[in-house]
């Protein structure tokens, strides 16, 4: 059982559109309402309708979140990856589920995302390096002096850095959705077993 609704068309007022505006970067009067069947309906989107529940902590949020998914350097397939892998680390259900679909849209194939669920063989390069990164962010809370310098060599200082910041904002989101939750909508791909223990 969800333990933090989305809110319902009629609840939303002019601070929750201005939280979402900051997201899309608009003005919360440019936010289509809930409700409309716009492809931006906020009611699409179950992530914004519980995070608008604090409109003011929401404004802030996804004002940062946006850059990371419209204005930062990281390219789209390896935030994805990141975030995929993170998703299926953590056995978040609605995560994995949104961010798949992201992901194809993105240019990510399904034998990628497929593949990715059982581990790092088959990946090289860029994407070996963000996902054996996010596993060792995962697992020790933090990157290894040399994983950084790597991360650097490779994507330069800036995209080194919102890696840290992708997968340290996508494990609070999974946090707070799973803590809620939430569940991906009808039609979502469905989170994979787990990853079989290296032997």
């Amino acid at each position: 059982m969800t333990l933090l609704r989305p809110l319902s068309a009629d609840e939303w007022g002019d601070d929750e559109y201005a939280a979402v505006g900051a997201l899309f970067g608009i003005p919360g009067d440019d936010v289509p309402r809930a409700g409309s069947g716009s492809a931006r309906d906020p009611l699409k989107f179950d992530i914004l309708g519980v995070l608008v529940r604090h409109p003011a902590m929401a404004r802030e949020f996804l004002a940062y979140n946006a850059f990371l998914l419209q204005r930062g350097e990281l390219p789209l397939r390896l935030r994805e990856l990141a975030i995929l892998r993170l998703a299926h680390t953590r056995r978040s259900a609605f995560f994995w589920g949104e961010h798949v679909r992201v992901a194809i849209a993105g240019g990510l194939s399904e034998a990628d995302i497929a593949r990715l669920a059982q581990g790092n063989d088959g990946f090289e390069g860029p994407d070996r390096l963000v996902l054996e990164a996010t596993d060792e962010l995962l697992a020790d809370g933090r990157a290894a002096p040399r994983t950084w310098e790597r991360l650097v060599d490779e994507f330069g200082t800036p995209q080194a850095m919102e890696l840290i910041f992708v997968v340290g904002t996508y494990a609070m989101l999974a946090i707070a959705c799973d803590t809620w939750a939430l569940t991906p909508p009808p039609g979502s791909a469905k989170l994979p077993n787990p990853r079989p223990p290296s032997p």
